[in-house]
């Protein structure tokens, strides 16, 4: 099961890197000299679109053969069954093992996908 992110949340990036690659051609081709920072411009909105496609494609979380993990390059994982703890802080949750201590912003969770991670966690019966 993958837990996607708010429509809005990679929309900003999708804006931004938008927002950006603007700025670096209006600096290159209505100069008849461009700047460094010009094509620095095009570097930034290169990096949110990747940002953008990543987090569109990997999803924030996934759920499958009973570990949570993060989708990130160094994103934490955690066993479900090691889980000892859920708090609800904030609106976020903190999952606590022994060891290890994850906590999962519900803010930028799409709310379907809330629903189905709660549905996940209450199958966990941890007080």
């Amino acid at each position: 099961m993958k837990i996607s992110y708010k429509k809005r949340h990679l929309n900003v990036n999708l804006i931004f890197g938008i927002l950006w690659f603007i700025f670096g051609c209006l600096g290159i081709f209505t100069k008849e000299e461009p700047y460094w920072t010009d094509y620095g411009f095009l570097v930034i909105s290169i990096l949110y679109f990747i940002v953008y496609f990543y987090l569109k494609e990997k999803k924030y979380l996934t759920i499958e053969n009973g570990i949570l993990k993060e989708n990130w390059p160094y994103g934490k994982q955690i066993k479900l069954s090691e889980i000892i703890q859920i708090r609800d802080f904030a609106g976020d949750f903190i999952l606590k093992t022994e060891e290890l201590k994850l906590k999962i912003n519900t803010q930028i969770i799409s709310p379907n996908s809330l629903e189905d991670l709660k549905k996940e966690l209450e199958k966990l019966n941890i007080v």
